[in-house]
């Protein structure tokens, strides 16, 4: 009769355990949250690298695909980028800048990129003798099962946006 007992309970704990798992959705992972950073070096003081990059819309004079970038005059600022060939737009809103230390970060209010929560910083530190390195960093939570796509798209971006800063300033 005890084992009897024993096998009621194990049964009875592995269906409560099984349904309560289910319930809160084990089996079904949620997606995480990824980052992303990537830097170069440039030709230029962090002032002189800053006063080229750092206005808002700026992003349109370095960042290749980027054909037009308006922004909405208000604080904090909002500016739509829109591709060149005019198929995809972003909406970005700063969320804070520092003149002093040469950084700004900002959030996407939309995108057509399989991402959300994304924040992004682009900062500009001296590295001596006349070199920047230019940092880009990013946080998103990738779409499910975007994940790659995702990843794959905002480091082509942040490298092709730091490649044409490192042309600008090319000696």
């Amino acid at each position: 009769m005890k084992n009897c007992m024993t096998g009621r309970r194990i049964t009875t704990l592995v269906r409560s355990t099984t349904l309560g798992a289910l319930a809160l959705g084990f089996g079904a992972l949620p997606v995480s949250a990824a980052s992303l950073t990537r830097s170069i070096e440039v030709n230029g003081a962090p002032a002189v690298v800053w006063s080229a990059i750092g206005s808002f819309c700026a992003i349109k004079d370095w960042l290749p695909p980027v054909g037009t970038c308006i922004e909405d005059g208000k604080s904090p600022p909002t500016r739509t980028l829109v591709t060149k060939d005019g198929k995809a737009s972003f909406v970005e809103t700063q969320i804070a800048r520092d003149e002093a230390k040469y950084t700004y970060s900002y959030v996407f209010l939309s995108s057509p990129l399989p991402v959300t929560k994304y924040t992004s910083t682009i900062k500009v530190t001296a590295k001596g003798d006349g070199v920047s390195l230019v940092t880009w960093n990013g946080s998103f939570t990738p779409d499910s099962g975007k994940e790659k796509d995702a990843i794959d798209a905002l480091t082509g971006v942040y490298e092709a946006g730091l490649a044409g800063i490192q042309a600008k300033f090319k000696k």
